[in-house]
């Protein structure tokens, strides 16, 4: 009986374990802010929902840049808030590891001979409540890292947004390029037509120039659709759909910085921020735990103890209690136990070897990051005003009539491919800095897809020579 009573008190100071007043989606939001400079919101309220939609608008009237793309991405994506549910599914296994479980009543009668015989009993989970201590730190462990992933889920959909505002920017720019190397071969092969029919152009030399045009014309093709598609995948990003209001992309990519940055200690900051990495570290604190937890109960795997009483017709009532063991007759825990051994030391190298991983991608971003910011700025203090250069003294010499308007339409090409070719080392610095950053606090960054070939080594300018 006071076995009983205990467990019932047990039961009704338990249940005060309930649910945080903002589901512990305020450390996901200290997370993304630290690593992103941005909030997600989760679940937004009415009067939130009207100011998110009146901020969405107001972001959507204006040129997108970077930080306004991650800013409408959590605003709009829902695939982020989807991730964020998953805190509503670990706070109720939390909070459910800190109450008791429910109580079992059992009721039996039996009757013959003109009387009746009537069992009856309350049992309680004693087990439960011994380990309850040890079982709330496990989900408390597992809590944890789910706000991990749901921040590792809003670092990486900003990483996203970011890459695709570069590639969309750069698409488009490529586009409009590509459009005036059309224009220029348009120029040329008319003016071969026209000489090839006053005699003054062999028939070699204009088909040269028609083969150019049509290389040019299939390359405008496939910039153009190359833009939308990046466009189309920045919508994704964004979470935006086809009911959004539209938004305009700036004309060109952001400019070069001076000097690539140099983080200190980069493959430290990596082991303290970067969220796969404390991932990992919780899962096996969490692990540990539990193979404690295992240890304890390898022999008792079921503890119930219950008041009971029963009453026969015609005689007095008797009370007493009951307690319900299960013997470890046929399994001593043995399997169990290896069984947590064995999960624990499995999450114990995952961890060393996402630690490893990490380190190795810091480096290897920092590297790609590095050569990014190098070539990119060849092309924008060599070889761009090189071109110019090289333009000028071209139609210098037009118009002093020692070279023809065809060595000028070459060179103008030309200048454009160079041009073009800045554009595409620019967006590759932009999305490398982005993965550098991705590396230091979020996760492992895309793969590399190797750099991209300058625009005047393939394509319509070869052709032209």
């Amino acid at each position: 009986m006071r076995l009983a009573l205990s467990a019932l008190a047990s039961l009704l100071l338990t249940g005060c374990a309930s649910f945080s007043a903002d589901g512990g989606f305020g450390a996901v939001q200290q997370l993304t802010h630290e690593r992103t400079g941005h909030s997600p919101t989760h679940p937004p309220t009415p009067k939130q929902g009207e100011l998110a939609q009146a901020r969405l608008a107001e972001l959507l009237k204006l040129p997108l840049s970077a930080d306004s793309a991650v800013e409408i991405a959590f605003l709009s994506n829902r695939a982020l808030q989807a991730n964020f549910a998953e805190l509503g599914i670990a706070e109720s296994d939390l909070v459910r590891a800190g109450r008791l479980s429910n109580p079992s009543i059992r009721v039996g009668r039996l009757s013959g001979g003109g009387g009746a015989e009537i069992d009856r009993a309350v049992m309680f989970d004693v087990l439960g409540l011994l380990t309850m201590p040890a079982a709330r730190a496990i989900e408390q462990r597992r809590f944890e890292q789910t706000q991990l992933r749901a921040a590792q889920a809003a670092v990486g959909l900003a990483a996203e947004a970011r890459r695709a505002f570069f590639s969309a920017v750069a698409a488009q720019q490529l586009a409009g390029y590509a459009a005036q190397v059309k224009d220029a071969a348009d120029a040329s092969s008319e003016l071969a037509r026209r000489m090839a029919q006053a005699g003054n152009f062999s028939a070699l030399t204009q088909m040269r120039e028609q083969s150019f045009q049509v290389d040019a014309t299939l390359q405008f093709q496939r910039a153009t659709q190359q833009a939308v598609a990046e466009r189309e995948r920045l919508i994704r990003a964004l979470g935006l759909s086809s009911d959004s209001p539209g938004f305009t992309l700036p004309e060109r990519l952001p400019d070069l910085p001076r000097a690539p940055a140099q983080p200190q200690d980069a493959e430290q900051t990596a082991m303290n921020k970067r969220l796969d990495v404390l991932i990992a570290r919780r899962d096996t604190e969490a692990t540990a735990q539990s193979l404690g937890l295992t240890r304890a109960t390898r022999f008792i795997n079921a503890l119930h103890v219950g008041y009971q009483n029963q009453s026969t017709t015609g005689e007095a009532r008797r009370d007493g209690y009951e307690i319900e063991l299960e013997l470890p007759l046929f399994d001593f825990g043995t399997a169990r136990v290896a069984r947590a051994e064995a999960i624990y030391m499995q999450s114990v190298h995952r961890t060393a070897q996402v630690a490893l991983s990490a380190r190795s991608e810091v480096r290897e971003s920092y590297s790609a990051y590095r050569t990014a910011h190098e070539v990119a700025r060849v092309y924008r203090d060599d070889v761009v005003p090189l071109r110019k250069r090289i333009s000028e003294q071209n139609l210098l010499r037009y118009n002093a009539m020692l070279s023809s308007a065809f060595e000028l339409l070459t060179d103008a090409r030309e200048q454009i491919a160079g041009v073009t070719g800045a554009v595409e080392t620019l967006r590759d610095y932009w999305i490398a800095e982005t993965d550098l950053q991705s590396a230091l606090t979020g996760g492992s960054p895309p793969a590399s897809k190797g750099a991209s070939l300058p625009y005047s080594s393939v394509g319509p300018t070869r052709a032209a020579h």
